[in-house]
């Protein structure tokens, strides 16, 4: 299983964020090509070596073209990604930031999170930072991510509503459930930006032993008197076969809602950090046909997991109980076919067998760009993972 580690020396913000996964080896090509995918003009970026007390570190810049600072609502902002030519991946978990920083944003001013109105966060630069680690946790093919105790730093911070407390409130909101050093360090640490990727992104829980690969760092702008400004990104591998992985199962019984909107139920449940949605037929009292709805969560996400059902849906309660899981490990290996390079997932049983199952996404693309049947394409990926020899070296 692929983790990947981030050790918040002086805190997270969206661009040290994108830095440090370009210093792990994320191609700036291959950046700039996905987020050519998002219909939004006028920047460039660019990634540039720095030195941090003597410690090489990468500097990733968004460069306006123009002077532009444009207001987005968390409504249009999700049009923009769900129009995009992203892949599912990407799309999903830059998805999954901004609802995430858009509930915090609403409760902290109280208002509905679609209603709420993006201020600094609505930047190119800011979606530009969210899109782009979205595409770097992709493209490193990183399983699970985790973070350290986080320093909140301390003073005032400007915004467009005026002064704010550092941490901002959007900041802490986030944070719930994370590990925190309260008052360490001068300034704003943690960005909105930054909480929101480690809330969306990271686990709260304490990282296990792993193996390390590869560790890349992060620049920040500012220079700190007592620290350096870095984020340190660490990615490894968990050799363990299997993890407990406990979940909370959410469910209820409907028989009165339009089958139509079931696909929106399940999308707005993705966004916001579901495991898994699935539907089951089931015949209800008076014998009426229904929907089983179940939702499986981590027990942080229940509340709000919760919430999206009950008004999203025509249901007036619902049950939840936890459960215990397995999981097999898990590896996202390349393999070089006659056609291309297809990721394929790898999870080991107890046994020491692979299973195999090549990424559907990059079959269908392959397939259609040589204007073969995708079952030639899946087979082809299946026989080069089965020959060690084929796999692309990470």
């Amino acid at each position: 299983m692929k983790i990947l580690y981030l050790d918040t020396i002086a805190g997270i913000s969206g661009d040290m964020t994108v830095g440090a996964l370009l210093a792990l080896g994320l191609p700036l090509d291959e950046l700039r090509h996905e987020l050519s995918r998002v219909a939004i003009e006028g920047y460039a970026i660019a990634a540039t070596p720095r030195p941090v007390h003597g410690i090489h570190a990468v500097k990733f810049d968004v460069e306006m073209k123009r002077s532009q600072h444009q207001h987005r609502s968390w409504r249009a902002i999700r049009q923009l990604i769900e129009d995009s030519g992203l892949q599912p991946r990407v799309k999903q978990s830059a998805l999954r930031i901004f609802a995430k920083l858009a509930e915090a944003e609403g409760r902290v001013h109280g208002v509905a999170p679609d209603a709420v109105e993006f201020h600094e966060v609505g930047a190119i630069d800011s979606i530009v930072d969210i899109v782009g680690t979205a595409v770097g946790v992709d493209w490193l093919a990183c399983e699970r991510v985790y973070v350290s105790a986080l320093p909140l730093g301390a003073g005032l911070v400007s915004s467009q509503h005026g002064p704010l407390p550092v941490p901002a409130p959007a900041t802490l909101e986030l944070l719930r459930g994370f590990n925190v050093r309260p008052g360490e360090g001068a300034g704003e640490l943690v960005t909105p930006t930054g909480a929101a990727i480690v809330a969306s992104l990271a686990l709260p829980e304490a990282v296990p032993d792993f193996r390390i690969a590869a560790v890349g760092y992060g620049a920040g702008t500012r220079e700190l008197a007592d620290r350096p400004n870095l984020l340190r990104a660490v990615l490894g591998e968990h050799a363990a076969l299997v993890a407990p992985n406990d979940v909370v199962v959410l469910e209820t019984n409907i028989d009165d809602l339009n089958p139509e909107i079931y696909d929106y139920v399940m999308e707005r449940l993705f966004e916001a950090g579901a495991r898994d949605v699935y539907l089951t037929p089931v015949q209800m009292k008076k014998n009426r046909p229904g929907i089983l709805l179940t939702v499986l969560a981590a027990e942080a996400d229940r509340e709000r997991l919760a919430g999206i059902v009950l008004s999203e849906t025509s249901a007036i309660g619902l049950r939840y109980y936890p459960a215990r899981r397995i999981v097999l490990s898990r590896q996202t290996r390349e393999v070089n076919t006659p056609y291309g390079v297809v990721r394929v997932k790898i999870a080991t049983g107890l046994s020491g067998r692979e299973n195999i199952a090549p990424e559907y996404e990059d079959c269908k693309r392959l397939a259609r760009q040589k204007a073969v049947p995708i079952k030639l394409v899946y087979q082809a990926a299946l026989n080069a993972a089965h020959s060690r020899e084929s796999r692309v070296q990470s």
